[in-house]
């Protein structure tokens, strides 16, 4: 299944999964100045979580902000929300507004280089609801995204996210479909990654 261009996005999935990637959300200067921004001034953690029984440190530097009273989790972890800084207020009203969906909360990723990774999986948790819209935005490095249908394992479809790139996850994808972000054979620059969501009360 190669991915099609229909008008300013790529559709990756279709119906009754959907997955819309915007390689240019944001413009290189400004994205510069937030990945400058992001890497600098998040209170970023490594945290455990478990996998197969097992308790390991996250392969990449995590972050968590939402509205008062959120929180998540995952992996055997629970994240509170920080408040919102103002410039990730600002991203997230931009997003929202071409996403046409509300969120409540962002889930920050550091990946220093590409050592750092994340596994197969499905964001699936229940305080996200049955279809979650989750907006995934990418700033540094260039990184392989991959899916897989969860049932049949194949196939693997990738997606290259840019720097400033913006990727839509919603529908049944979150059911259909599970995700990873690869290791890299080469070490590259740090990518920092923000997936807003709404976190159900």
């Amino acid at each position: 299944m190669e991915p099609f261009v229909y008008g300013e996005h790529v559709n990756v999935l279709s119906h009754p999964s959907e997955v819309l990637f915007f390689p240019d959300f944001f413009p290189a200067e400004k994205s510069d100045a937030y990945l400058e921004y992001l890497k600098n001034e998040i209170p970023w953690k490594q945290e455990p979580i478990k996998m197969f029984g097992k308790t390991v440190m996250q392969p990449r530097l995590t972050a968590f902000f939402g509205d008062p009273g959120v929180n998540y989790s995952y992996s055997g972890i629970t994240m509170q929300s920080s408040p919102w800084t103002a410039l990730l207020k600002q991203i997230r009203e931009k997003v929202a507004e071409k996403c046409e969906a509300p969120f409540n909360a962002c889930l920050l990723n550091y990946y220093r280089d590409g050592k750092d990774s994340m596994g197969w999986h499905r964001d699936n948790e229940r305080e996200l609801g049955r279809n979650p819209t989750i907006a995934s935005l990418s700033f540094g490095a260039q990184r392989i995204f991959q899916f897989r249908n969860y049932k049949e394992k194949l196939p693997v479809i990738s997606v290259e996210l840019e720097h400033g790139s913006l990727l839509l996850m919603k529908g049944e994808t979150q059911h259909l479909w599970e995700h990873q972000l690869p290791k890299l054979l080469k070490s590259n620059g740090p990518r920092v990654n923000l997936t807003f969501r709404y976190v159900h009360l």
